[in-house]
């Protein structure tokens, strides 16, 4: 074996020292290959765990429908505006999330909130490539497939396949082949991939940073500090500037996540609810990704989340925890080339055992389809003509965010600059029997269904759990 010097092309196993190539590594044409087979199942394993739950009736509004509405906007041709948060709400004024426009043209071809899902699963499955790549490259074809196949079925992943859609799924990817080039050191490669982070939501600009201090921090003196400065200054522009710009209160809504109050050390490191979480994303890893420097990109993102006084940030549900698993599963193959004895039978049955464990605990599908319920709330609902503005309940607003223009019902309002309150006016509204208690308190909704006869709304279908009613005004 022979030492290379590090450059564009070789792969280094440690984020200092070169790599050394090895007579086990496999043939280029199956290496390039295998990623792209293992990301297959994880994809139509996605699927089967959003889709038949749109079918079912049991996603919702906060926050599918807002993305569908979203990216609706951007196929139109228009602002992405959001009226599921208020009148003219856009979605720029909420998080900077531009990046949702590329999704425009499949959503023209293909409208429906089922789409954006169909994304999502796209999405995931893409990043297993270059997970696997690498750790094909690393461990070997047997154990790197292992590692990519663990990735792909990690809860991190999955929760956020469970909840519906997000902006996080473009994040993902790109997060994937900005660190898996930044193991190959490909240093610009893994700033290019990372840049784009910035379009997808303002706090990825933390994970950006972290990728160029690990540049800097390889000898990439510039590219690395202005990669900071980039992070930085994105992020600031984003909260400070744009989103203020589009917000109807011109104000960044969660700033207040960011407010400096109490005693700090306690603030990040309490309650124990947060170490939870901490051991949950290394678990998978068996701990193992300790031993790799990748592990440091994952500590801006979870310190921003721990700040919060929101106990849902530092909780290992919906889709927070989303990008940091193809950072951590890199983690474990860099690491698992660190361990002293990686020639050892412990060592090399890491990967199977980590494959082992990600199937245990991957939810499984349930790919029934909708009960008679279903389908009689469906038709209850077609009564609505397309293009109608209709007021919605959470769980109802995806099966018309395609088609109408669906607020919330009851009605979530937002001061706009001047003190004053927009509500829009729908000549529909769509609702539960029996609503539920998010994003609005039950007592609250039962107070809204009891004043639409007084309002000027008369039932013209029910049926299904569901109730349509129609407004006789002028």
């Amino acid at each position: 074996m022979t030492r290379e010097q590090p450059d564009d092309n070789s792969w280094p196993v440690s984020l200092i020292s070169p790599f050394r190539r090895t007579a086990r590594t496999s043939p280029a044409s199956w290496n390039s290959l295998i990623p792209w087979l293992g990301a297959l199942p994880i994809g139509l394993y996605f699927l089967a765990l959003a889709l038949p739950r749109q079918w079912r009736m049991q996603t919702t509004g906060f926050d599918l429908g807002i993305f569908e509405e979203a990216v609706r906007g951007y196929a139109s041709g228009h602002a992405p505006v959001v009226a599921l948060k208020g009148a003219g709400f856009d979605q720029l004024g909420d998080h900077f999330s531009p990046l949702l426009a590329v999704l425009a043209p499949v959503y023209r071809l293909f409208p429906g909130a089922q789409t954006l899902l169909v994304a999502q699963a796209v999405l995931f499955a893409l990043s297993t490539v270059p997970v696997t790549r690498t750790a094909v490259e690393l461990l070997g074809r047997a154990r790197g497939l292992a590692v990519g196949l663990a990735y792909g079925l990690s809860w991190g992943l999955c929760r956020a396949d469970l909840f519906d859609f997000h902006e996080v799924a473009l994040a993902v990817p790109l997060a994937a082949w900005s660190v898996a080039a930044l193991v190959r050191g490909q240093h610009r490669a893994a700033v290019c991939w990372a840049l784009p982070l910035l379009l997808v939501k303002e706090d990825q600009g933390l994970l950006v940073a972290g990728i160029g201090v690990l540049v800097w921090w390889r000898g990439g003196r510039r590219l690395g500090a202005a990669t900071v400065l980039a992070a930085v200054a994105g992020t600031l522009l984003a909260v400070l500037v744009l989103v203020p710009a589009f917000n109807p209160g011109g104000s960044y809504t969660y700033a207040a996540n960011g407010a400096w109050h109490g005693d700090p050390l306690n603030r990040l490191l309490l309650p124990e609810a947060k170490w939870h979480t901490v051991k949950l994303l290394l678990a998978p890893t068996l701990f193992v990704a300790l031993r790799s420097p990748l592990c440091l990109l994952t500590v801006l993102p979870l310190a921003a989340r721990f700040w919060t006084t929101n106990p849902t940030y530092w909780s290992t549900g919906l889709h927070y925890n989303a990008v940091l698993m193809p950072v951590l599963f890199l983690a474990l193959a860099d690491g698992l080339r660190r361990l002293p004895r990686w020639t050892g039978p412990a060592a090399r049955a890491i990967p199977a055992l980590a494959l082992v464990l990600a199937l245990a605990h991957a939810p499984r599908p349930d790919l029934s389809g909708p009960d008679p319920q279903v389908r009689q709330a469906r038709q209850v609902l077609a009564v609505i003509p397309d293009g109608a503005t209709v007021a919605a309940a959470n769980q109802l607003a995806p099966q018309l965010t395609d088609r109408c223009t669906v607020s919330l019902f009851p009605y979530l309002t937002y001061p706009n600059a001047a003190g004053s309150v927009g509500r829009p006016v729908a000549r529909w509204v769509a609702a539960l029997d029996r609503p539920g208690d998010f994003p609005v308190p039950e007592p609250d909704q039962l107070t809204a269904l009891a004043a639409l006869p007084t309002a000027g709304y008369r039932v013209v279908a029910a049926g299904g759990g569901v109730t349509v009613y129609q407004w006789n005004g002028n």
